[in-house]
């Protein structure tokens, strides 16, 4: 398994168990992919993005992701909330990925905005990770 996807399926785990969490969005409401018709709200895995960060001892990478917050809700409270949460649980978590080591997970920034073709409230949060 890739250290990008190890961290992902870490993620995934971190997310799924967390019980304020999972009250917040459902305990199907964490996805790869935003649905057609998904229950919102929801947390759907956006880009990632991975870079060599090795060094001349250790090889190693630099993985820059994207969570998607979506609500339906009437304005960007419930998104910012899950955003919220979100942050407490994944900066500086100290995650288990299998077959890699996590240096460290930051987060690094969050946008909020209303999309209005679809009339929903997103909140994107990017983090930056590195693994060995």
């Amino acid at each position: 398994m890739t250290a990008a996807n190890a961290l992902l399926v870490a993620i995934h785990a971190r997310l799924s168990a967390d019980a304020a969490l999972v009250a917040l969005i459902g305990a199907d409401g964490i996805r790869d992919r935003l649905l057609p018709r998904p229950a919102l709200p929801c947390i759907v895995f956006g880009e990632v993005e991975t870079r060599d960060y090795s060094t001349a001892s250790e090889a190693g990478e630099e993985h820059r992701l994207l969570l998607e917050v979506w609500s339906e809700a009437e304005g960007r409270r419930q998104a910012e909330e899950i955003a919220g949460r979100l942050r407490e649980l994944l900066h500086d978590a100290p995650l288990s990925l299998s077959g890699h080591a996590l240096v460290s997970l930051t987060h690094v920034r969050t946008r909020t905005g209303r999309q209005p073709k679809a009339k929903l409230f997103m909140a994107e949060l990017q983090f930056r990770a590195v693994t060995e």
